[in-house]
């Protein structure tokens, strides 16, 4: 479970001034920001009360009125007098399969790194010069020292457990699906694509193998995506000589999968490449336009001849008349 927080020095349209927003593994469960000013659930499977929610509101704009003067004493720190600063805070805990237990605790400045909570040594840490004064304060502080342990350890895990109990069925592991696709391009060559879909959660690791053997370089990826429904996709390609005599096989790893997910790519099945079809399809129509223009070219060709020998027959029948007729006459005339 973790909790983001951003704060802003100057706020604008769609940039509220503290916007915080809590995930329960990539699931977005509840959000705050200082233009609403109040914490809503962002999950059908939330059973907490309103009660609840009015708590964690009045938590939030505690928490807003000292991001707002913790910007201001920041800005003093680094001899700042205006401009857009951010100051951020992102904390949480994770529940290892072995019931192992993480906590975390980190504050950033201007995307900066400015202090964290090392949980095993129960201090606070500061990274620049600027952030020392607050690491002693807050280390004097032996009673925040312990709050921040027993939050971490203790109530962080608990409510973890809850949320997690809450949304199981939402948010129960789904296996993922591929697909591999070919398609032609420079030089002759071909790109298999992989498209990996329907997972959760998020991880995923997908790679491309060459007769059973990683290609880890030659593999690109994407970025994970929601695919709107819960779940998650991502694609994965290599750029192969389709001539060669080698396999290939996309494989895919996953938490819900026992084993990993391979799937080949089926060279019988490689269709001939759109730059050649659109090449054969070009040359068809320009063999076409030659062909009706040479046609056309006889017909007018052989029509003249045509007309050149009817003149010469009138003539010979008549050809020093001046008689009406043969003036009229449109191939006379022609």
């Amino acid at each position: 479970m973790r909790y983001f927080y951003t704060g802003v020095s100057e706020p604008g349209p769609g940039l509220p001034e503290l916007v915080i927003v809590g995930h329960v593994d990539d699931q977005l469960f509840m959000k705050y920001d200082s233009k609403t000013r109040r914490a809503q659930t962002r999950v059908d499977w939330m059973k907490e009360g309103p009660e609840y929610w009015d708590g964690q509101t009045q938590i939030a704009q505690g928490w807003q009125e000292w991001f707002n003067a913790s910007l201001d004493i920041l800005r003093e720190r680094y001899d700042q007098t205006g401009g857009f600063h951010t100051f951020q805070l992102m904390y949480g805990c994770e529940l290892g399969e072995d019931n192992s237990i993480r906590g975390y605790a980190q504050y950033a400045y201007d995307g900066g790194d400015f202090i964290s909570y090392d949980l095993s040594g129960q201090t606070w840490v500061a990274v620049p010069t600027q952030a020392q004064i607050t690491q002693r304060k807050w280390n004097e502080n032996r009673a925040l020292l312990q709050q921040d342990r027993a939050y971490l350890k203790e109530t962080c895990i608990e409510w973890l457990g809850k949320y997690l109990q809450y949304g199981k069925a939402a948010l129960q592991t789904k296996p993922p699906m591929a697909q591999v696709s070919d398609r032609s391009s420079r030089d002759g060559l071909a790109t298999l694509s992989c498209r990996v879909h329907g997972f959760y959660p998020k991880d995923v690791a997908v790679v491309w193998l060459k007769n059973g053997e990683p290609q880890t370089q030659e593999t690109s990826r994407s970025g994970v995506v929601p695919s709107g429904d819960g779940t998650y996709q991502t694609w994965a390609t290599i750029e192969i000589n389709p001539s060669s005599n080698h396999d290939y096989t996309c494989c895919v790893e996953h938490v819900s999968l026992d084993a990993d997910l391979r799937v080949a790519w089926d060279k019988s099945l490689f269709h001939l490449s759109e730059p050649e079809s659109n090449l054969l399809l070009i040359v068809g129509i320009v063999i076409a336009v030659v062909l009706v223009l040479v046609v056309a070219g006889a017909a007018v060709f052989f029509r003249r001849r045509q007309g050149a020998g009817y003149k010469a027959a009138s003539t010979r029948d008549g050809s020093n008349s001046s008689g009406s007729n043969h003036g009229s006459d449109p191939c006379v005339k022609a």
